[in-house]
Protein backbone atom coordinates (compact mmCIF):
# COMPACT_ATOMS: atom_id res chain seq x y z
CA UNK A 1 0.00 0.00 0.00
CA UNK A 2 1.08 4.03 -0.66
CA UNK A 3 2.58 5.08 2.18
CA UNK A 4 2.72 8.96 2.49
CA UNK A 5 3.24 11.99 5.37
CA UNK A 6 0.10 13.29 6.30
CA UNK A 7 -0.02 16.88 5.07
CA UNK A 8 -2.75 19.18 3.85
CA UNK A 9 -1.90 18.64 0.53
CA UNK A 10 -2.22 14.81 0.99
CA UNK A 11 -5.04 15.00 2.50
CA UNK A 12 -6.94 17.51 -0.23
CA UNK A 13 -5.56 14.76 -3.02
CA UNK A 14 -7.08 11.97 -1.12
CA UNK A 15 -10.41 13.36 -0.35
CA UNK A 16 -10.66 15.08 -3.70
CA UNK A 17 -10.32 11.31 -4.88
CA UNK A 18 -12.23 9.76 -2.74
CA UNK A 19 -15.02 11.72 -4.06
CA UNK A 20 -14.59 11.09 -7.46
CA UNK A 21 -16.16 7.14 -6.08
CA UNK A 22 -19.71 9.13 -5.53
CA UNK A 23 -22.63 8.03 -7.31
CA UNK A 24 -22.90 12.13 -7.85
CA UNK A 25 -19.79 11.92 -9.82
CA UNK A 26 -21.23 8.91 -12.65
CA UNK A 27 -23.50 11.51 -14.65
CA UNK A 28 -23.02 9.59 -17.57
CA UNK A 29 -25.51 6.43 -16.45
CA UNK A 30 -28.07 8.88 -15.55
CA UNK A 31 -29.38 9.39 -19.11
CA UNK A 32 -29.91 5.06 -19.08
CA UNK A 33 -31.20 4.73 -15.63
CA UNK A 34 -33.69 7.68 -16.23
CA UNK A 35 -34.85 5.77 -19.64
CA UNK A 36 -35.08 2.36 -17.85
CA UNK A 37 -36.74 4.38 -14.87
CA UNK A 38 -39.46 5.73 -17.77
CA UNK A 39 -40.03 2.76 -19.69
CA UNK A 40 -40.95 0.46 -16.64
CA UNK A 41 -43.06 3.41 -15.75
CA UNK A 42 -45.16 2.89 -19.03
CA UNK A 43 -44.69 -0.56 -19.95
CA UNK A 44 -44.90 -1.94 -16.75
CA UNK A 45 -44.17 -5.76 -16.33
CA UNK A 46 -43.49 -5.98 -19.76
CA UNK A 47 -40.48 -3.77 -19.78
CA UNK A 48 -39.04 -5.36 -16.64
CA UNK A 49 -39.14 -9.04 -17.89
CA UNK A 50 -37.34 -7.66 -21.35
CA UNK A 51 -34.86 -5.97 -19.00
CA UNK A 52 -34.33 -8.89 -16.87
CA UNK A 53 -33.81 -11.48 -20.37
CA UNK A 54 -31.17 -8.44 -21.16
CA UNK A 55 -29.46 -7.66 -18.41
CA UNK A 56 -29.63 -10.83 -16.16
CA UNK A 57 -30.00 -13.60 -18.67
CA UNK A 58 -33.30 -15.01 -16.97
CA UNK A 59 -36.18 -15.46 -18.65
CA UNK A 60 -39.03 -14.23 -16.04
CA UNK A 61 -42.99 -13.84 -16.75
CA UNK A 62 -45.96 -13.07 -14.35
CA UNK A 63 -46.24 -16.66 -13.29
CA UNK A 64 -42.68 -17.18 -12.26
CA UNK A 65 -41.46 -12.99 -11.21
CA UNK A 66 -42.77 -14.00 -7.41
CA UNK A 67 -40.41 -16.35 -5.29
CA UNK A 68 -42.87 -19.42 -4.50
CA UNK A 69 -43.44 -21.01 -1.44
CA UNK A 70 -41.96 -24.27 -2.70
CA UNK A 71 -38.95 -21.82 -3.84
CA UNK A 72 -38.32 -21.01 -0.47
CA UNK A 73 -39.03 -24.64 0.92
CA UNK A 74 -36.20 -25.81 -1.28
CA UNK A 75 -33.50 -22.81 -0.42
CA UNK A 76 -34.25 -24.68 2.98
CA UNK A 77 -33.21 -28.24 2.04
CA UNK A 78 -30.23 -26.41 0.23
CA UNK A 79 -28.76 -24.24 2.74
CA UNK A 80 -26.33 -25.62 5.27
CA UNK A 81 -27.76 -25.93 8.80
CA UNK A 82 -24.78 -24.23 11.05
CA UNK A 83 -25.26 -21.12 8.43
CA UNK A 84 -28.93 -21.19 9.25
CA UNK A 85 -28.16 -21.33 13.11
CA UNK A 86 -25.90 -18.16 12.41
CA UNK A 87 -28.48 -16.36 10.51
CA UNK A 88 -30.53 -16.91 13.49
CA UNK A 89 -28.06 -16.00 16.33
CA UNK A 90 -27.72 -12.54 13.96
CA UNK A 91 -31.32 -12.13 13.92
CA UNK A 92 -32.06 -12.09 17.88
CA UNK A 93 -28.97 -9.48 18.10
CA UNK A 94 -29.76 -7.34 15.14
CA UNK A 95 -33.77 -7.37 16.58
CA UNK A 96 -32.57 -6.56 20.04
CA UNK A 97 -30.41 -3.58 19.03
CA UNK A 98 -32.93 -2.31 17.11
CA UNK A 99 -35.75 -2.68 19.44
CA UNK A 100 -33.58 0.02 21.57
CA UNK A 101 -34.29 2.68 19.00
CA UNK A 102 -37.96 2.24 19.01
CA UNK A 103 -39.71 5.10 19.85
CA UNK A 104 -43.63 6.01 20.73
CA UNK A 105 -46.52 8.61 20.59
CA UNK A 106 -46.60 11.05 23.32
CA UNK A 107 -49.27 13.91 24.39
CA UNK A 108 -48.76 16.69 26.60
CA UNK A 109 -51.74 18.35 28.25
CA UNK A 110 -52.48 21.38 30.56
CA UNK A 111 -54.79 21.99 32.71
CA UNK A 112 -56.23 25.22 30.38
CA UNK A 113 -57.13 22.36 27.81
CA UNK A 114 -54.08 22.47 25.64
CA UNK A 115 -52.93 19.13 24.33
CA UNK A 116 -50.18 18.70 22.25
CA UNK A 117 -47.87 15.70 20.80
CA UNK A 118 -46.42 13.60 18.80
CA UNK A 119 -47.92 10.38 16.90
CA UNK A 120 -45.56 7.84 15.67
CA UNK A 121 -46.60 5.69 12.59
CA UNK A 122 -45.02 2.78 10.78
CA UNK A 123 -45.02 3.36 6.88
CA UNK A 124 -47.47 0.60 5.40
CA UNK A 125 -45.36 -0.88 2.79
CA UNK A 126 -41.71 -0.73 2.12
CA UNK A 127 -39.87 -2.25 -0.95
CA UNK A 128 -36.05 -3.65 0.02
CA UNK A 129 -33.22 -3.50 -2.72
CA UNK A 130 -30.84 -6.38 -2.03
CA UNK A 131 -27.61 -6.60 -4.92
CA UNK A 132 -26.85 -10.17 -6.30
CA UNK A 133 -23.90 -10.63 -8.84
CA UNK A 134 -20.31 -10.63 -7.96
CA UNK A 135 -21.34 -11.59 -4.08
CA UNK A 136 -24.53 -12.57 -2.33
CA UNK A 137 -25.39 -10.92 0.63
CA UNK A 138 -27.98 -12.72 2.67
CA UNK A 139 -26.63 -10.24 5.72
CA UNK A 140 -28.08 -7.25 4.15
CA UNK A 141 -31.34 -8.77 4.28
CA UNK A 142 -31.46 -9.13 7.46
CA UNK A 143 -30.12 -5.54 8.58
CA UNK A 144 -32.64 -4.03 5.92
CA UNK A 145 -35.28 -5.88 7.19
CA UNK A 146 -34.99 -6.25 10.68
CA UNK A 147 -35.61 -2.26 11.60
CA UNK A 148 -38.19 -2.10 9.86
CA UNK A 149 -40.09 -5.84 11.36
CA UNK A 150 -39.03 -3.50 14.26
CA UNK A 151 -40.61 0.04 13.13
CA UNK A 152 -44.21 -2.44 12.59
CA UNK A 153 -44.29 -1.85 8.47
CA UNK A 154 -47.45 -3.45 7.54
CA UNK A 155 -45.84 -4.85 4.61
CA UNK A 156 -42.59 -5.56 3.17
CA UNK A 157 -41.43 -6.49 -0.25
CA UNK A 158 -37.80 -7.57 -1.32
CA UNK A 159 -36.13 -7.13 -4.92
CA UNK A 160 -33.20 -9.33 -5.88
CA UNK A 161 -31.98 -10.20 -9.34
CA UNK A 162 -32.30 -13.79 -10.38
CA UNK A 163 -29.33 -15.68 -11.99
CA UNK A 164 -29.88 -16.93 -15.12
CA UNK A 165 -31.48 -20.44 -14.10
CA UNK A 166 -34.46 -17.79 -13.29
CA UNK A 167 -33.24 -18.65 -9.47
CA UNK A 168 -32.27 -16.43 -6.37
CA UNK A 169 -29.62 -17.58 -4.15
CA UNK A 170 -30.61 -20.03 -1.25
CA UNK A 171 -29.02 -17.88 1.52
CA UNK A 172 -30.87 -15.22 0.48
CA UNK A 173 -34.35 -16.50 0.40
CA UNK A 174 -33.67 -18.02 3.67
CA UNK A 175 -32.85 -15.06 5.52
CA UNK A 176 -35.36 -13.38 3.65
CA UNK A 177 -38.13 -15.96 5.27
CA UNK A 178 -36.54 -15.60 8.81
CA UNK A 179 -36.01 -11.85 8.70
CA UNK A 180 -40.22 -11.99 7.78
CA UNK A 181 -40.57 -10.41 3.96
CA UNK A 182 -43.88 -10.62 3.09
CA UNK A 183 -43.05 -11.05 -1.00
CA UNK A 184 -39.88 -11.48 -3.03
CA UNK A 185 -39.55 -10.75 -6.58
CA UNK A 186 -37.24 -11.51 -8.95
CA UNK A 187 -35.92 -8.26 -10.54
CA UNK A 188 -32.65 -6.22 -9.91
CA UNK A 189 -30.99 -3.34 -10.70
CA UNK A 190 -32.71 0.22 -11.59
CA UNK A 191 -35.57 -1.61 -13.51
CA UNK A 192 -36.29 -3.03 -9.96
CA UNK A 193 -36.29 -0.02 -8.26
CA UNK A 194 -39.07 1.68 -10.79
CA UNK A 195 -40.88 -0.84 -10.38
CA UNK A 196 -40.90 -0.11 -6.74
CA UNK A 197 -41.66 3.31 -7.01
CA UNK A 198 -44.29 3.47 -9.62
CA UNK A 199 -45.83 -0.28 -9.72
CA UNK A 200 -46.45 -2.58 -12.20
CA UNK A 201 -48.92 -5.54 -12.71
CA UNK A 202 -47.32 -7.48 -10.61
CA UNK A 203 -45.28 -5.41 -8.18
CA UNK A 204 -47.24 -2.79 -5.85
CA UNK A 205 -45.78 0.45 -5.45
CA UNK A 206 -44.38 0.79 -1.82
CA UNK A 207 -43.65 4.09 0.36
CA UNK A 208 -40.00 4.08 0.67
CA UNK A 209 -37.47 1.87 -1.30
CA UNK A 210 -34.04 0.70 1.08
CA UNK A 211 -31.09 -1.36 0.36
CA UNK A 212 -27.85 -1.26 -1.26
CA UNK A 213 -26.95 -1.69 -5.08
CA UNK A 214 -24.69 -1.15 -7.76
CA UNK A 215 -24.13 3.00 -9.35
CA UNK A 216 -27.37 2.01 -11.51
CA UNK A 217 -29.43 1.50 -8.55
CA UNK A 218 -27.88 3.91 -6.96
CA UNK A 219 -28.66 6.10 -9.31
CA UNK A 220 -31.94 5.01 -10.21
CA UNK A 221 -32.95 5.45 -6.06
CA UNK A 222 -31.49 9.30 -6.67
CA UNK A 223 -34.44 9.64 -9.81
CA UNK A 224 -37.10 7.98 -7.82
CA UNK A 225 -37.42 10.43 -4.59
CA UNK A 226 -39.63 12.49 -4.08
CA UNK A 227 -42.27 9.89 -5.52
CA UNK A 228 -40.89 7.39 -3.07
CA UNK A 229 -38.86 7.98 -0.06
CA UNK A 230 -35.47 6.38 0.23
CA UNK A 231 -32.70 5.32 2.92
CA UNK A 232 -29.64 6.90 1.28
CA UNK A 233 -27.82 7.02 -1.90
CA UNK A 234 -25.32 4.43 -1.27
CA UNK A 235 -21.83 4.41 -2.57
CA UNK A 236 -18.95 2.25 -2.46
CA UNK A 237 -17.81 0.51 0.62
CA UNK A 238 -14.66 1.77 2.78
CA UNK A 239 -12.93 1.19 6.17
CA UNK A 240 -10.65 3.54 7.72
CA UNK A 241 -8.99 2.43 10.67
CA UNK A 242 -6.94 4.92 13.52
CA UNK A 243 -3.85 3.33 15.30
CA UNK A 244 -0.68 4.06 17.29
CA UNK A 245 2.31 2.04 18.14
CA UNK A 246 0.29 0.06 20.33
CA UNK A 247 -1.48 -1.73 16.86
CA UNK A 248 -1.07 -4.94 15.91
CA UNK A 249 -0.18 -4.57 12.28
CA UNK A 250 -1.26 -8.03 11.17
CA UNK A 251 -4.86 -7.01 12.39
CA UNK A 252 -4.75 -3.63 10.97
CA UNK A 253 -4.07 -5.71 7.68
CA UNK A 254 -6.64 -7.83 7.69
CA UNK A 255 -9.18 -5.45 8.57
CA UNK A 256 -8.62 -2.83 6.29
CA UNK A 257 -8.68 -5.88 3.27
CA UNK A 258 -12.22 -7.07 4.60
CA UNK A 259 -13.56 -3.83 2.91
CA UNK A 260 -10.96 -4.03 -0.02
CA UNK A 261 -12.49 -7.22 -1.72
CA UNK A 262 -15.82 -5.65 -1.82
CA UNK A 263 -15.24 -4.30 -5.41
CA UNK A 264 -12.47 -2.01 -7.50
CA UNK A 265 -13.91 0.90 -6.14
CA UNK A 266 -13.52 0.61 -2.44
CA UNK A 267 -11.33 2.37 -0.23
CA UNK A 268 -9.11 1.25 2.57
CA UNK A 269 -6.94 4.02 4.58
CA UNK A 270 -4.92 3.46 7.67
CA UNK A 271 -4.20 6.79 9.71
CA UNK A 272 -1.18 6.09 12.46
CA UNK A 273 1.38 7.98 14.61
CA UNK A 274 4.06 5.24 13.84
CA UNK A 275 5.97 4.91 10.80
CA UNK A 276 7.23 1.49 12.27
CA UNK A 277 3.46 0.27 12.26
CA UNK A 278 2.84 1.95 8.53
CA UNK A 279 5.50 -0.31 7.21
CA UNK A 280 4.58 -3.33 8.91
CA UNK A 281 1.03 -3.33 7.82
CA UNK A 282 2.02 -2.49 4.50
CA UNK A 283 4.12 -5.76 4.19
CA UNK A 284 1.22 -7.45 5.98
CA UNK A 285 -1.17 -6.51 3.44
CA UNK A 286 1.08 -7.93 0.69
CA UNK A 287 1.37 -11.23 2.34
CA UNK A 288 -2.42 -11.44 2.96
CA UNK A 289 -3.32 -10.08 -1.25
CA UNK A 290 -1.58 -13.08 -2.56
CA UNK A 291 -3.50 -15.39 -0.75
CA UNK A 292 -7.01 -14.28 -0.90
CA UNK A 293 -9.50 -15.57 -2.97
CA UNK A 294 -10.27 -11.96 -4.38
CA UNK A 295 -6.98 -10.65 -4.61
CA UNK A 296 -7.29 -8.77 -8.03
CA UNK A 297 -10.04 -7.18 -6.68
CA UNK A 298 -8.76 -5.79 -3.50
CA UNK A 299 -5.41 -5.12 -5.62
CA UNK A 300 -7.51 -2.99 -7.77
CA UNK A 301 -8.64 -0.85 -4.91
CA UNK A 302 -5.95 -0.84 -2.91
CA UNK A 303 -4.38 0.81 -5.81
CA UNK A 304 -6.62 3.47 -6.45
CA UNK A 305 -8.15 3.97 -2.94
CA UNK A 306 -6.27 2.57 -0.92
CA UNK A 307 -3.56 5.18 1.59
CA UNK A 308 -1.57 4.79 4.35
CA UNK A 309 -0.95 8.16 6.21
CA UNK A 310 1.69 8.80 8.92
CA UNK A 311 0.66 11.68 11.06
CA UNK A 312 2.31 14.01 13.20
CA UNK A 313 0.38 13.16 16.15
CA UNK A 314 -3.28 11.68 16.98
CA UNK A 315 -4.83 14.59 17.02
CA UNK A 316 -3.88 14.93 13.05
CA UNK A 317 -4.86 11.88 12.36
CA UNK A 318 -8.58 12.51 14.13
CA UNK A 319 -9.14 15.34 12.53
CA UNK A 320 -8.54 14.14 9.44
CA UNK A 321 -10.58 10.91 10.07
CA UNK A 322 -13.50 13.21 10.83
CA UNK A 323 -12.76 15.10 7.46
CA UNK A 324 -12.64 11.92 5.43
CA UNK A 325 -16.04 10.18 7.40
CA UNK A 326 -15.74 6.91 6.70
CA UNK A 327 -18.40 4.37 6.93
CA UNK A 328 -16.56 2.30 9.27
CA UNK A 329 -14.02 3.52 11.63
CA UNK A 330 -11.96 1.50 13.58
CA UNK A 331 -9.48 2.72 16.78
CA UNK A 332 -6.89 0.40 17.59
CA UNK A 333 -4.84 3.01 20.17
CA UNK A 334 -3.93 2.57 23.64
CA UNK A 335 -7.31 4.16 24.83
CA UNK A 336 -9.36 3.94 21.80
CA UNK A 337 -12.63 4.97 23.63
CA UNK A 338 -10.88 8.38 24.56
CA UNK A 339 -10.17 8.44 20.81
CA UNK A 340 -13.86 7.85 20.32
CA UNK A 341 -15.01 10.57 21.99
CA UNK A 342 -13.10 13.15 19.78
CA UNK A 343 -14.41 11.19 16.48
CA UNK A 344 -17.48 13.30 15.17
CA UNK A 345 -17.88 11.75 11.92
CA UNK A 346 -18.27 8.20 11.28
CA UNK A 347 -20.96 5.87 10.24
CA UNK A 348 -20.11 2.68 12.48
CA UNK A 349 -17.27 2.98 15.31
CA UNK A 350 -15.25 -0.42 16.33
CA UNK A 351 -13.05 0.38 19.36
CA UNK A 352 -9.86 -1.88 19.76
CA UNK A 353 -8.62 -4.88 18.04
CA UNK A 354 -11.45 -7.54 18.94
CA UNK A 355 -13.82 -5.36 17.54
CA UNK A 356 -13.13 -6.51 13.60
CA UNK A 357 -15.37 -4.15 10.93
CA UNK A 358 -17.21 -8.11 9.83
CA UNK A 359 -18.37 -8.67 13.59
CA UNK A 360 -21.08 -5.49 12.19
CA UNK A 361 -21.36 -6.35 8.85
CA UNK A 362 -23.08 -9.86 10.22
CA UNK A 363 -23.74 -10.25 13.64
CA UNK A 364 -23.00 -8.24 17.19
CA UNK A 365 -26.37 -5.89 16.22
CA UNK A 366 -25.79 -2.67 14.98
CA UNK A 367 -26.96 -1.89 11.34
CA UNK A 368 -24.51 -2.41 8.47
CA UNK A 369 -26.14 -0.02 6.55
CA UNK A 370 -24.17 3.19 6.41
CA UNK A 371 -23.77 7.06 5.58
CA UNK A 372 -20.69 6.43 2.91
CA UNK A 373 -18.79 9.07 0.81
CA UNK A 374 -18.20 11.39 3.82
CA UNK A 375 -22.07 11.93 4.68
CA UNK A 376 -21.54 10.45 8.05
CA UNK A 377 -20.88 14.64 8.76
CA UNK A 378 -25.06 14.19 8.16
CA UNK A 379 -26.74 11.02 7.67
CA UNK A 380 -26.70 8.04 9.94
CA UNK A 381 -27.14 4.06 9.85
CA UNK A 382 -29.99 2.67 8.66
CA UNK A 383 -32.59 2.45 11.94
CA UNK A 384 -36.13 2.09 13.09
CA UNK A 385 -36.37 5.98 12.25
CA UNK A 386 -36.18 5.21 8.85
CA UNK A 387 -39.37 3.41 8.77
CA UNK A 388 -41.54 5.56 10.88
CA UNK A 389 -43.01 8.86 10.06
CA UNK A 390 -44.30 11.20 12.71
CA UNK A 391 -47.49 13.40 13.25
CA UNK A 392 -47.74 16.35 15.18
CA UNK A 393 -50.65 16.64 17.25
CA UNK A 394 -52.54 19.87 18.69
CA UNK A 395 -55.51 20.69 20.71
CA UNK A 396 -56.88 23.70 22.01
CA UNK A 397 -59.77 24.53 23.85
CA UNK A 398 -62.16 27.46 23.44
CA UNK A 399 -60.49 29.05 26.87
CA UNK A 400 -57.25 28.26 25.98
CA UNK A 401 -57.37 29.99 22.09
CA UNK A 402 -58.91 32.74 23.67
CA UNK A 403 -55.79 33.56 26.09
CA UNK A 404 -53.80 34.08 22.74
CA UNK A 405 -56.36 34.68 20.02
CA UNK A 406 -54.93 38.30 19.72
CA UNK A 407 -51.31 37.05 19.53
CA UNK A 408 -51.87 34.63 16.85
CA UNK A 409 -54.41 37.26 14.71
CA UNK A 410 -50.78 39.88 15.40
CA UNK A 411 -48.21 37.35 13.94
CA UNK A 412 -50.90 36.27 11.05
CA UNK A 413 -51.29 40.63 9.92
CA UNK A 414 -47.61 41.38 10.05
CA UNK A 415 -47.27 38.52 7.49
CA UNK A 416 -49.81 39.81 5.42
CA UNK A 417 -52.10 36.57 5.72
CA UNK A 418 -55.40 38.00 6.34
CA UNK A 419 -57.39 35.07 5.97
CA UNK A 420 -54.84 32.89 8.37
CA UNK A 421 -56.21 36.22 10.97
CA UNK A 422 -59.45 35.40 10.48
CA UNK A 423 -59.78 31.65 10.83
CA UNK A 424 -58.38 32.40 14.59
CA UNK A 425 -60.84 35.87 14.86
CA UNK A 426 -63.60 34.23 13.47
CA UNK A 427 -64.33 32.11 16.94
CA UNK A 428 -64.20 34.79 18.42
CA UNK A 429 -66.67 37.26 17.02
CA UNK A 430 -69.11 38.90 19.16
CA UNK A 431 -72.75 37.18 19.25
Amino acid sequence: MKILTLTEESKTDILENLLKRSPNSYGQFESQVAEIIENVRAKKDAALFDYTRRFDGADISADTILVTDAEIKEAYENVDTKLLEVIKKALVNIRTYHEKQKQYSWFDSEENGILLGQKVTPLQRVGVYVPGGKAVYPSSVLMNVMPAKVAGVDEIIMTTPPGKDGKICASTLVAAKEAGVDRIYKVGGAQAIAALAFGTESIPKVDKIVGPGNIYVALAKKAVFGHVSIDSIAGPSEILVLADETANPRFVAADLLSQAEHDELASAILITTSMELARKVSEEVDGFVAQLSRKEIIQKSLDSYGYILVADNMQDAIDTANEIASEHLEIMTANPFDTMTRIRNAGAIFLGEYSSEPLGDYFAGPNHILPTNGTAKFFSPLSVDDFVKKSSIISYSEEALKLVHEDIEKFAKAEKLTAHANSIAVRFEEK
